[in-house]
């Protein structure tokens, strides 16, 4: 096996233009870590993000991508759960483990989970960090129950589209919002109440929400306020994109307000691939491209037209 890989990297920060692909070494798993050939890698927001600004990320030179579905090529010393050959799909520690748009990924074993043997790797490279959010959003941190009603802001996104079906396979009733043209999309994951945001006032249509998922900022959270009954939970993955003043706005309202940063999890990825491989969770596979081509991906994703993910193969 080659000691160099094929990686994208970016030695400044900017547009898609920065990205490069190159040749670099080649990581060896220490105790404890696998080496995973990597066959396919989700691209989401926060990778545009991060290549465009500084975030949670040291300055360049660096290769972006947390997604992560491939195969073990190498394990290191004490590693029980996987053997070469295993097919298997994680995200890699967020923020700081990040490089997956690139042909080979180092990290500890319990990132990943079995690939199930039902999905390719198109579709499990696609689930990771979407999917952990939503879940440790509703289901760790709300702590989702049959029968509660669910709010799920711009449900046809990456995050939102999964969330609904993570919320469907709970048992909730799914309230989401996302443009007309959606809504038959958000119909067939199994929302119960499409709500066309561009022309109707969410905070207004939905009422007696138990939890709500706020995966865009701005004035998103204060409005979903209103939606909320007493002891009700909103939940933010645009942390940063909040008013300083939520926690108090909430503890006003009788409910509680929590901005989520997603973390590798063992236990939650058993769960999701288990979801996978049922057929409760699939993720809409919105554009596949060449790792060559991460460039187009990120411009794509900049457009803010995407219908669920975009995924890079290697």
């Amino acid at each position: 096996m080659s000691e160099r890989m094929r990686a994208i990297r970016q030695d400044v920060l900017g547009g898609p233009e920065v990205l490069q692909l190159v040749e670099i070494e080649r990581p060896e798993p220490g105790p404890t870590e696998v080496l995973v050939r990597v066959r396919a890698a989700g691209v989401n927001p926060t990778d545009w993000k991060h290549r465009a600004m500084k975030i949670f990320l040291p300055d360049p030179p660096f290769t972006l991508g947390w997604d992560v579905s491939g195969v073990v090529e190498k394990v290191g010393f004490g590693v029980t759960i996987h053997k070469p050959g295993d097919e298997v799909f994680g995200m890699l520690r967020y923020p700081g483990g990040v490089g997956s748009h690139a042909e080979y990924v180092v990290a500890p074993s319990r990132t990943f989970v079995r690939k199930p043997a039902g999905i390719d790797h198109v579709q499990a490279g696609a689930l990771p960090l979407a999917a952990l959010t939503a879940w440790q959003a509703l289901v760790d941190t709300a702590g989702l129950r049959e029968g509660q009603r669910v709010l799920v802001h711009a449900a046809a996104g990456g995050v939102g589209h999964l969330a609904v079906q993570i919320a469907k396979a709970k048992g909730a009733h799914v309230i989401g919002t996302a443009s007309a043209p959606k809504h038959g999309f958000l119909r067939d994951l199994g929302v119960d109440e499409p709500i066309d945001y561009q022309n109707v006032d969410f905070a207004e249509a939905a009422r007696d929400v138990d939890v709500v998922l706020d995966t865009i900022g701005g004035d998103y959270a204060p409005r979903s306020l209103r939606t909320l009954r007493p002891g009700g939970v909103l939940v933010a993955i645009a942390g940063r994109a909040q008013p300083p003043s939520m926690a108090e706005q909430a503890a006003e309202r009788g409910v509680r307000f929590e901005t989520l940063l997603v973390e590798p999890d063992f236990h939650a990825m058993t769960e999701i691939a288990g979801l996978a491989a049922s057929g409760k969770l699939r993720a809409e596979i919105d554009t596949v491209l060449p790792l060559e081509d991460a460039a187009k991906a990120h411009e794509r994703g900049e457009t803010g037209r995407v219908s669920g993910k975009i995924v890079l193969t290697v």
